[in-house]
């Protein structure tokens, strides 16, 4: 009984094994790609990594940044917005600068009015002056040699009197000036027509010149950024150096867009090449490290279709071939 029991363990370990073996070596179907990855349309094309932006005539986005730091009190463009050249986006708090423009302007005007009184006293001094001079000029014993010559000093000191206040008056008026000029600056306002792409600051929060401060990456960033909008968008994809010396010439570049996940390309018009290799930087999370790869910037730019949907800062991938 004892060995059928061991001869029967045995023959299920040996069945459990095969079966195992089995299981474990049956190969599972993969599942099927999310999206078909870009092929080359071209028979010697150029792969790029293409990030779509503002169409400009040179730079990128436009990033703004205030002249003057303070606390933002409102932000008055949205997202989105299509604004029009000096729309007012945010504002600064200004009550101290204000208060020092009222201040100024106070002394400008307590300085014109010393003025205009410097004037009506100076008026008088020459008018006795003139007397004197008159009296004396019909008979020299009219006049004593004393009050002659306190009436001529008197008119001297009232038109140096008048100089400075006149002096001074112009100094507290461009004072003031400045100040309003100073005061202008705590309103940001869209340097050209366009659309805001982005608000990165919020009512309360703290703004300086070098921006606002991101607690997510711990950089800068600008107050806001804007883009031309319109219907053309540009896209600036960066070569790798090894690849420059096969790229076409200019006059013959042409070039299709992928956009990533989805079957659509899209036709490029070439506009310019940057002319300076630069580092590469990591563009799926803009990471600001940069590594030894040096890439050639190139510009181009298309039409955006009416159902379709695209942002500037959206990754396409490019590839770029001849005529």
């Amino acid at each position: 009984m004892r060995f059928k029991l061991i001869f029967l363990l045995a023959a299920l370990g040996v069945v459990l094994a095969v079966s195992a073996a089995y299981l474990f070596g049956i190969r599972s179907k993969p599942q099927p790609p999310a999206f078909a990855p870009a092929s080359n349309p071209y028979e010697k094309g150029i792969y790029a990594n293409g990030l779509i932006e503002s169409l400009q005539g040179s730079g990128e986005n436009i990033n703004l940044y205030p002249e003057v730091a303070g606390t933002v009190t409102a932000v008055l463009a949205d997202e989105g917005e299509r604004v029009t050249a000096g729309a007012p986006l945010l504002q600064l708090d200004d009550s101290v600068q204000r208060a020092t423009m009222e201040q100024l302007r106070a002394q400008a005007e307590a300085a014109a009015a010393q003025v205009r009184l410097a004037e009506a006293s100076l008026s008088s001094l020459e008018d006795q002056w003139r007397k004197q001079q008159a009296s004396y000029a019909l008979d020299p014993r009219s006049v004593s040699r004393d009050a002659f010559d306190t009436a001529r000093h008197a008119a001297e000191v009232g038109r140096a009197t008048l100089e400075a206040a006149r002096k001074q008056a112009v100094a507290a008026a461009k004072a003031a000036q400045a100040a309003q000029v100073l005061l202008s600056k705590y309103a940001l306002k869209a340097p050209v027509a366009g659309t805001v792409l982005a608000v990165n600051v919020a009512a309360g929060g703290y703004l300086s010149p070098q921006g606002t401060y991101d607690s997510y990456t711990g950089a800068q960033l600008p107050a806001l950024v804007m883009g031309r909008g319109g219907d053309e968008l540009a896209v600036r994809c960066y070569v790798d150096e090894i690849l420059i010396q096969r790229l076409p010439d200019p006059s013959k570049i042409k070039a299709r867009l992928f956009i990533r996940g989805t079957p659509v390309d899209l036709p490029l018009e070439f506009v310019r090449i940057q002319h300076y290799v630069s580092p590469k930087i990591e563009l799926s999370n803009q990471r600001t490290e940069r590594v030894d790869v040096r890439v050639l910037p190139l510009v181009f730019k298309f039409r955006k279709p009416a159902d379709m949907t695209l942002y500037p800062g959206q990754l396409v991938d490019v590839y770029i071939g001849d005529r």
